[in-house]
């Protein structure tokens, strides 16, 4: 499975939002999976959206056909647009379904990688930050994905900020240190995003 992780900053909210109700089309597309996002809730107006495909050339397919008139509705309303592609690795719990009607909350994480640090970062994440978090009351789901030039996604969806809250609180810093975390990682970005459920497709 693909996912895109697009981000961009809003100017004209009310747009914004008309226009990503145009994405309501997507279902008839070969290869689509689902689709949702949301709001920052740590920076004003960055909006999320994250898209799953079926695989690569699913996706180009429509990239090259349809997109751009889904896409048209939007124009003018954000700025500083970035969209990045990764490949499902593996699932954070069991049974990673693309659905968002269920959850209020996803935790995105993107982290750059020191090349010679990249496998032992994939197999942390697998043994322990995976069980750690599949065992928190409240997660629902997640992924760890990879893009080229050793850049990994972790999604992870929730169902409420309290339930995020508590993980944070009582898992984090420990986990970190056990992990190796710092000598693994050479940049790292994330959000949280509120989930809005008029943009879920």
């Amino acid at each position: 499975m693909l996912v895109k992780w697009t981000r961009c900053t809003v100017m004209d909210r009310r747009g914004f939002e008309r226009g990503q109700r145009k994405w309501a089309g997507l279902p008839g597309e070969p290869g689509f999976r689902g689709q949702g996002g949301g709001w920052s809730r740590v920076r004003p107006g960055v909006a999320h959206v994250f898209s799953f495909w079926e695989n690569r050339t699913f996706y180009d397919s429509f990239m090259a056909r349809s997109h751009d008139r889904l896409a048209a509705s939007q124009s003018g309303t954000f700025k500083n647009q970035q969209a990045k592609l990764f490949d499902h690795r593996f699932d954070v719990k069991t049974g990673f379904e693309p659905r968002f009607t269920d959850a209020d909350l996803v935790r995105v994480a993107h982290c750059r990688v020191h090349e010679e640090r990249a496998e032992h970062f994939a197999l942390m994440q697998e043994k322990v930050w995976n069980p750690a978090m599949a065992g928190s009351p409240g997660m629902l789901r997640g992924l760890f994905g990879e893009a080229p030039g050793h850049e990994f996604l972790i999604l992870s969806m929730w169902q409420s900020a309290a339930e995020h809250g508590k993980y944070r609180a009582e898992r984090v810093e420990r986990l970190a240190l056990r992990t190796q975390v710092e000598a693994d990682v050479a940049a790292l970005a994330g959000d949280i995003v509120e989930l809005e459920p008029g943009w879920t497709v």
